[in-house]
């Protein structure tokens, strides 16, 4: 059962490395126009359903913590009649997102600075056709593993708001957070339909997975689908 009004705890950052001018100039004059409005409590604290008309008849991309965008506008640019939600907390994160959108010129998407679960509780139920998660904060002490995103109190939220047949698929270089994806995705209203450590076709590959590569971790990949 998924609950809007539950009281949460975020435990990601929201600040980095000092930005560079350029940067904060992103920030300052580009967040705005391409911010999610109504998603917070604070501007929307009885949870009423985002209107998402500015994207009818378009299937509906959701990237769950973009890191520094490159997959997101990749993903935008390569389907310009989808639109695509980022959401990402991390400031630094953001930053980096609206420079690669300047220099793409894309326009079919969408960000929401913040916490993921507040998203959940406001889009449409079954209105997002495809979502990704590319390597998330893998909370590798076990104390931790709670905090993970492929635990019930994210995955409710995410089942509620995907269409029945959605995509949902998972970029991970940690061994235990697949162990736990797979453990738990399907718990929540999902079938597993690929694993491997092959990418999708359409796969942009992250700086994370770049780093992960040097340091010697291979990737894996896997695939589900938002059961009917």
């Amino acid at each position: 059962m998924y609950d809007p009004i539950e009281r949460r705890n975020f435990y990601g950052r929201i600040h980095g490395k000092t930005l560079r001018s350029s940067q904060k100039i992103y920030l300052a004059e580009d967040l705005g126009p391409l911010t999610l409005r109504s998603v917070t409590r604070d501007e929307n604290p009885e949870r009423k359903i985002l209107d998402l008309t500015q994207f009818a008849g378009k299937p509906l991309w959701l990237e769950i913590g973009f890191g520094g965008g490159e997959h997101l506008v990749h993903m935008a640019a390569t389907y310009p009649n989808i639109g695509m939600i980022g959401c990402e907390p991390f400031v630094n994160g953001i930053a980096m997102l609206l420079g690669k959108i300047r220099a793409a010129d894309v326009t079919n998407l969408v960000i929401h600075p913040g916490d993921v679960r507040d998203l959940f509780d406001v889009l449409p139920a079954a209105s997002i056709d495809k979502a990704f998660l590319n390597y998330p904060d893998p909370w590798p002490k076990a104390r931790h593993h709670r905090r993970r995103f492929v635990t019930s109190g994210y995955l409710a939220g995410l089942a509620r708001v995907l269409k029945p047949g959605a995509e949902f698929r998972v970029a991970t270089d940690i061994p235990d957070y697949v162990r736990q994806t797979l453990e738990e995705v399907p718990q929540a209203g999902f079938t597993l339909q690929d694993q491997g450590a092959t990418p999708w076709s359409d796969w942009l590959s992250t700086r994370y997975e770049q780093k992960a590569l040097r340091e010697g971790r291979p990737p894996y990949y896997l695939t589900f689908l938002r059961s009917a």
